[in-house]
């Protein structure tokens, strides 16, 4: 029969080694809540920067088909000649279609904390390549919002002057064709940068703990 005291620290080393293993197993779970809830916020983060962009990309091609154009007609006397516009609906599609864009880079900036801001990233090839898509979506989002804001404000301006009827007609100033079309080509360029740049993000990031060492948990003798 073995010793009282044998007995009861065999007793407290098992119930340690059973309070470990719980414990281990309560993190396990809870890591893996994590990450699921993780997958499914990276899920809504791509399906809405996705949806964003296909409507920016949407607004930008109906600003080229829309641009404004304009015609000179003279007054009733035919005294002076002057240029009418037509609908301006344009500007509103290409403001609309800068605005989406704009948003779009916000939540994918917010959700990666502009990748320099949040928790730490493991290295590796997915953080440099996240880095190098970092600056080339902003280089492209820069370059299609600027085309965007370009564009809406040439197809927001009329020529306002007028000009004797007998002297050569005004210039009409319109926007010129393929700048909305430009702005919708880089559009289509930052989707696809962003979504790689959140995923390869994703990949980098380290969301969950080391993976536990089995030989930390002690095995109590008898």
């Amino acid at each position: 029969m073995r010793p009282a005291p044998l007995m009861l620290q065999g007793l407290i080393e098992h119930m340690d080694n059973f309070m470990a293993t719980e414990l281990q197993t309560k993190e396990r779970k809870r890591d893996a809540f994590q990450f699921s809830v993780f997958s499914m916020g990276s899920k809504l983060v791509i399906s809405l920067v996705l949806v964003f962009d296909l409507i920016a990309f949407g607004l930008a091609i109906a600003a080229e088909q829309r641009r404004s154009t304009a015609t000179v007609v003279a007054d009733n006397e035919k005294n002076y000649t002057y240029c009418v516009y037509d609908s301006d609906i344009a500007t509103w599609f290409g403001v609309g279609a800068l605005l989406f864009l704009f948003l779009s880079q916000v939540l994918v900036m917010s959700a990666t904390k502009c990748f320099c801001c949040g928790s730490a990233i493991r290295p590796g090839g997915s953080r440099s390549c996240a880095l190098i898509l970092f600056f080339v979506c902003w280089l492209t989002f820069l370059i299609a919002e600027a085309s965007l804001l370009a564009g809406a404000v040439r197809n927001a301006y009329h020529t306002r002057y007028r000009t004797l009827f007998f002297v050569d007609p005004p210039t009409c100033q319109t926007v010129r064709r393929g700048v909305f079309a430009a702005g919708a080509a880089f559009i289509f360029f930052t989707t696809i940068l962003t979504e790689l740049y959140y995923i390869t993000f994703s990949k980098a990031q380290n969301t969950m703990n080391p993976s536990y060492d089995k030989n930390n948990i002690g095995m109590g003798t008898y």
